[in-house]
């Protein structure tokens, strides 16, 4: 069984027993989280498909980390002018284990 979700402003496809990252949701570690924007929900041969989301399904998990990323250098250049402009940036992340998908 697998479904999608949406959160975040993107698409992720997850079954039950998976891990993924998403943008950072509030919680604390160990809180369970319901994610109940389901876009598409499979079980076998039978396949659900919202327009835009399934009605009454969601998606039960629990928050394993909160985290941020890896750094990444941004860095703004004109030639010629001297301008030079340099900023870092670390994305905030929620980890999610999912427990179970309920459609």
């Amino acid at each position: 069984m697998y479904a999608v979700v949406r959160t975040g402003g993107k698409q992720y496809v997850v079954s039950e027993g998976d891990f993924f990252k998403v943008e950072k949701l509030a919680g604390e570690v160990g809180e369970k989280i319901v994610l109940d924007d389901v876009l598409l929900v499979s079980d076998g041969g039978d396949l659900k498909v919202g327009a835009p989301a399934v009605d009454g399904a969601k998606i039960s998990g629990t928050i394993v980390e909160q985290g941020r990323g890896k750094k990444i250098i941004v860095f703004k250049m004109k030639r010629r002018k001297g301008f030079r402009k340099k900023q870092g940036h670390r994305q905030a992340y929620t980890g999610i284990k999912v427990d179970s998908i309920e459609a």
